[in-house]
């Protein structure tokens, strides 16, 4: 018997696609509060989120995380419903079982036997949950911490439960991530007759060397901690459909994922002076979707280091690979952030699933890491 994969079942259970948090957080909140835990339910808008601390003193440590989920996809494609959680060949199948179900589990079981060994720990012990991850992320952990500044609360240490592992759990630990930079462009020309360029201006034609420029850029070099900045044109869009218009209006969406040798306002002008130079006719609209953020080295990098070579017997690698994370909004604030949970080969995929042997292998890290930051 398992308690942390009773807990992750009764969480999959739960159809809470995002950002319905379906009654995912009322049920943490009641294991918390057994626990000591004060319990604050913050909705914003139509998102549900959930703050419990224990305790008043510093440092304030902090479990991060969400409730929501994506879509399941094609219920059909499915070898079993998304949302009625089955054991097969040692694997927890059902949507949301690594990202991130099971690391709520995994973090409330760690505390319940963390509490239960040392009620008097040093600090305070804090859950950040929402359920606003997987949607527009703008009414969930951005408007949390909002509302933790402005009473003063601080969190020196927070660990995001995003499955970061690669082939066991514990062997990839994130301590930062790129930014991400997404631009909506329109370029502008004159619909006419493909017989008679003359009267018309493609606007394809003109955006082809400026795009061919923008994918060539070397914006930076990276760093130790990061790749180099990158462009990735994600869609271009024109035309009626029919073979013998030209198009009046190109439509282009790109993203650039970005290091902190770059900023977003670097990046905007030098995008922007290539556009201009090349005497285009555009509409550009920006979207800052998150800033890089590193935890290089501290308190919490090296506790997670020493529960994962204690627990699991690996020596764990630090990377700011992948996408955002929530982890975006909390670093701002001073805090160390760092993101640990578990493999993450099958997130939002058909037939998610995660290694049933691993869940209390994540929880006794989690356990161990509040042992090393606060007794």
């Amino acid at each position: 018997m398992s308690a942390t994969l009773d807990l992750s079942r009764a969480l999959i259970e739960r159809p809470s696609v995002t950002p319905d948090d379906h009654g995912c957080q009322r049920l943490l909140a009641e294991r918390l509060q057994a626990i000591g835990f004060r319990i604050e339910q913050l909705r914003f808008a139509d998102v549900d989120n959930l703050w419990a601390r224990r305790g008043d003193a510093t440092p304030l440590f902090v479990f991060a995380g969400h409730t929501d989920v994506v879509p399941p996809g094609p219920l059909d494609d499915w070898d079993s419903p998304p949302f009625e959680p089955v054991i097969r060949e040692g694997l927890l199948y059902g949507r949301g079982a690594a990202d991130m179900k099971s690391s709520i589990a995994a973090m409330v079981t760690a505390c319940e036997r963390f509490v239960a060994d040392h009620p008097d720990h040093a600090g305070s012990i804090a859950f950040l949950i929402t359920s606003d991850e997987e949607g527009p992320s703008i009414n969930g952990t951005v408007k949390v911490i909002e509302a933790l500044q402005a009473r003063g609360e601080q969190i020196d240490c927070c660990l995001v439960g995003e499955p970061s592992s690669k082939t066991h759990t514990g062997d990839t630990i994130k301590n930062g991530r790129r930014g991400s930079l997404n631009g909506i462009l329109e370029i502008r020309g004159q619909q006419g007759h493909v017989a008679y360029p003359h009267l018309a201006d493609n606007p394809i034609h003109k955006a082809a060397p400026a795009l061919a420029e923008l994918s060539s850029v070397e914006w930076d070099q990276g760093n130790e901690f990061f790749p180099p900045t990158t462009l990735q044109i994600s869609n271009i869009r024109a035309g009626s459909g029919t073979e013998n218009v030209i198009p009046g209006v190109l439509d282009i969406l790109f993203n650039l994922r970005f290091s902190t040798e770059s900023t977003a306002e670097s990046i905007k002008s030098r995008v922007e002076d290539i556009l201009t130079r090349h005497g285009l006719d555009y509409t550009l609209t920006w979207k800052l979707s998150g800033k890089p953020f590193l935890t290089a080295a501290g308190d919490l990098v090296d506790a997670a280091r020493t529960a994962i070579q204690a627990v699991a017997g690996i020596d764990t690698e630090l990377s700011t690979s992948g996408g955002t994370s929530d982890g975006r909004f909390i670093a701002p604030t001073g805090a160390q952030v760092l993101e640990l949970g578990p493999v993450n080969a099958t997130i939002h995929q058909i037939n998610e699933c995660v290694n049933v042997a691993e869940l209390d292998t994540l929880s006794a890290i989690y356990e161990e890491i509040l042992k090393q930051l606060l007794t």
